[in-house]
């Protein structure tokens, strides 16, 4: 049986009843309203965009293991404080382990992760399963000119991007990179490494877009060195200020439901739950 949090993510078969509130007091509640076998595995769907979101997880367990169910699995595509899984500044905190610690603490039977940020996440996470972005990029692909060239945007996609790139064969990668100052956060000093892009479309891939500096920085550069179309593909859209900006320098942008639905003419969203 399936119990999806978030109502408009999850599978429509075996849905487990439930309602739903927050107290004035601002505690999430729920209240199951199906009635559920002991011996039978209940899949909890969640998408997790704030700190209420995940005490809405916390809360529903309990109200499942109450009920005598015994076997709960997770189905969480996007890890919250992924991003935060070093200590870079002192004072800060190691926010991936915060989250993980409280999701270890109720004991699922597994956790499934969609492409994660790193390794990090996943390492800390007990019984996890990480579901790579290969077919979310192929599905990209088989809608984008086949000569495409795919765009690592830094050193931290690199591992990732070759093997995709493996996977899906016949791909030429062109690596960049980037400067981040860690106090500020002000991204400088984008690079592309390759004489000339051809008038070839590229395909920048990555696991996150959260406002698009990132992107936007480096589709200036991709432009300087003779790039055709330019196509991003990101597994979790949060676009925190918006499309309009990031449409200027992108033909199109692809990104699954991980994080939220999104509705743009120039947006393409892939359901997650329709890859193989």
């Amino acid at each position: 049986m399936n119990l999806n949090l978030d109502p408009t993510f999850g599978p429509n078969a075996n849905q487990i009843a439930f309602e739903a509130f927050t107290f004035n007091g601002g505690e999430p509640h729920i209240k199951i309203k199906s009635d559920i076998p002991k011996n039978q595995e209940v899949v909890i769907y969640h998408r997790i965009n704030s700190f209420n979101d995940l005490g809405l997880l916390l809360v529903a367990t309990d109200a499942l293991r109450h009920m005598g169910v015994k076997d709960i699995a997770l189905f969480l595509p996007y890890l919250p404080g992924a991003r935060q899984d070093r200590l870079m500044i002192a004072g800060e905190p190691l926010t991936v382990k915060v989250y993980t610690q409280l999701i270890n603490a109720q004991h699922y039977s597994s956790v499934t992760l969609f492409d994660p940020h790193s390794e990090v996440g996943p390492a800390l996470l007990d019984n996890c399963v990480a579901i790579n972005n290969h077919a979310f990029i192929q599905r990209v692909c088989e809608q984008i000119e086949k000569d495409a060239f795919l765009i690592s945007p830094d050193g931290g996609a690199l591992k990732k991007i070759y093997k995709l790139a493996a996977y899906l064969q016949d791909y030429h990668v062109v690596e960049c990179s980037k400067s981040r100052d860690v106090k500020t956060g002000q991204l400088t000093g984008f690079k592309v490494y390759a004489d000339t892009l051809e008038n070839k479309s590229c395909l920048v891939v990555d696991d996150i877009c959260d406002g698009g500096g990132t992107f936007i920085g480096l589709a200036e550069k991709l432009k300087e060195k003779q790039a055709g179309k330019l196509y991003l593909a990101v597994s979790h859209g949060i676009f925190s200020k918006g499309f309009d900006t990031l449409l200027k320098h992108y033909d199109k942008i692809f990104v699954t439901n991980a994080v939220r639905d999104v509705q743009h003419p120039k947006v393409i969203q892939i359901n997650l739950l329709d890859l193989n």
